[in-house]
């Protein structure tokens, strides 16, 4: 008898469908079942044809394919043509058929299959096509890996998948070139391998892309971090102290530096560098999001890190934020512009704040010592595997004296789940004093105080990217209205305003 873990229905376009996972005796994996309806041969031939009808109906461009707005746009009107071609051919077939029927020549004509209801599903992380013998992985946020009952026909629809991924953001997967990373136009990331690179058959792993940014508020919540140790980094970001956030695979490095934006104040110009879009700021603050590009099948028109890195110099930033620093010339030329007074976030591969610096001063990256020491912090984040769960593992600070020592000011403790003070910082305290003027009482009321606004807007569920963001700008333009509105019980519709629609929603 199986063991039910979970039950829920998820909503693909204009269908719902049902989610069942549960484990048998005999398996070592719990299964991942999507409960789709059974069409049969019928039905599917029947399908074909009106597919047949549609491609004569819906002209479909390349250029359509490549823009958000413009699949979003070919996608309705297919829906909307299937469903009339459905009704003429069976006129008494039941709504909840017949938009799956749509929804299913949807998927097939634009998509990748019944591999859109997967990643419909927000509690999946990563979505995994090994082969076409073996059914499709899923890496679910509350249960790990799963196997799901969706298999994939053939190699060749799998490679056809791959081709589709690479042809949307002009990128090409060939026999010579069998190996591909690329991304979705929702931003989920893709890599794709060819047989027999990869021996088992072709494969596609998807790391979706969280459709709600992960906020401050999200963050604190989850026990990811402290408020104590959020007001600590909104006060350095605020005063434009940077930041390095190291982490292993999939610890939440992105994820928190897309928190901690927010915290720049919005008259100052944000320029972002990423090979894939992830970062999502609020929408009014100054921010030029900037991507890589690959070359063309002649080898031509690529666009790097670098590049962007290098040209972003000249675009007057208050602030620089990088992806992920991977070689050693973007690593030099992102301490170049911090020596030269930009401000700069980057993610970083590194497991501990001393890790990182030895990997920053080591080969390939290798890096002289005495450039380091103009970084102040480092934020590390960790996933602890056993019971799923990702925290900030360390915040340090850089003392930069004749050997560069790590001072950690927060550490998180395994065996409590909590992050704690672990010294006092010196680096940070001294510059702050420097630059601003304020005195350690001073800058221990101005902590208090973000703590106090963050304990506001934990209450207040306030946790969508724009509506935190309003509420940190808000601190910035007008800070003694701010305070005086959080202690009234109304005056969430004051601080605001156009904005507590998209929070009830």
């Amino acid at each position: 008898m199986a063991e039910i873990l979970d039950k829920y229905v998820i909503k693909h376009d204009q269908v719902r469908v049902g989610i069942s996972i549960y484990k048998e005796p005999d398996k070592f994996v719990p299964t991942y079942h999507l409960m789709l309806p059974k069409l049969e041969r019928a039905t599917l031939a029947f399908l074909e044809d009106v597919r047949d009808k549609l491609i004569a109906r819906v002209p479909i461009r390349i250029d359509d394919l490549r823009d958000p707005s413009s699949l979003e746009a070919i996608k309705k009107r297919i829906f909307n043509e299937a469903q009339e071609i459905i009704k003429e051919g069976l006129p008494d077939i039941p709504k909840e058929v017949l938009d799956f029927s749509a929804t299913f020549l949807v998927n097939e004509m634009v998509g990748l299959g019944n591999i859109e209801f997967l990643l419909s599903d927000e509690n999946l992380e990563e979505v995994v096509i090994n082969n076409s013998k073996e059914p499709v992985w899923v890496y679910h946020k509350k249960y790990g890996w799963l196997l799901s009952n969706i298999i994939v026909d053939s190699e060749d629809l799998i490679r056809n998948y791959a081709s589709i991924i690479g042809r949307r953001i002009g990128k090409q997967i060939t026999v010579l070139n069998p190996l591909m990373d690329a991304h979705l136009l929702s931003g989920d990331r893709v890599n794709a391998t060819l047989f027999p690179v990869s021996t088992k058959g072709n494969t596609i792993t998807i790391r979706k892309f969280r459709r709600k940014p992960w906020t401050i508020t999200d963050f604190i919540e989850n026990k990811t971090l402290t408020y104590e140790t959020a007001a600590f980094l909104w006060l350095c970001i605020q005063y434009e102290l940077s930041v390095i956030i190291a982490g292993g695979t999939a610890s939440g490095k992105t994820s928190l530096l897309n928190t901690l934006l927010p915290f720049i104040p919005p008259s100052q110009r944000i320029i972002s560098i990423e090979e894939t879009r992830e970062l999502n700021l609020p929408r009014f603050l100054h921010w030029v999001p900037l991507t890589t590009r690959s070359p063309n099948p002649e080898g031509k028109g690529e666009v790097t890190m670098l590049d962007l890195l290098v040209n972003s110099l000249r675009m007057r930033p208050d602030r620089i934020v990088v992806g992920e620093v991977r070689r050693q010339s973007e690593a030099e030329v992102l301490f170049e512009a911090l020596n030269t007074g930009h401000s700069v976030y980057a993610t970083f591969h590194a497991n501990t704040s001393k890790e990182a610096f030895r990997r920053l001063t080591s080969p390939p990256i290798d890096l002289p010592p005495d450039l380091i020491k103009s970084l102040p912090l480092f934020a590390v984040m960790f996933r602890q595997r056993r019971l799923n769960i990702r925290r900030l593992f360390e915040v340090s600070e850089v003392i930069p004296e004749e050997k560069v020592k790590i001072n950690t000011i927060f550490k998180w403790d395994a065996r409590k789940d909590l992050q704690e003070k672990e010294k006092e910082p010196k680096r940070v305290l001294e510059e702050l004093r420097t630059f601003t003027g304020m005195n350690k009482e001073e800058i221990s009321e101005d902590l208090k105080e973000k703590v106090s606004i963050l304990k506001w807007m934990v209450k207040n569920k306030i946790n969508t990217i724009n509506t935190v963001g309003k509420v940190i700008s808000e601190y910035y333009v007008n800070r003694k209205r701010l305070l005086k509105n959080i202690k009234d019980p109304k005056g969430i519709n004051a601080i605001l305003g156009n904005y507590i629609g998209e929070l009830e929603s």
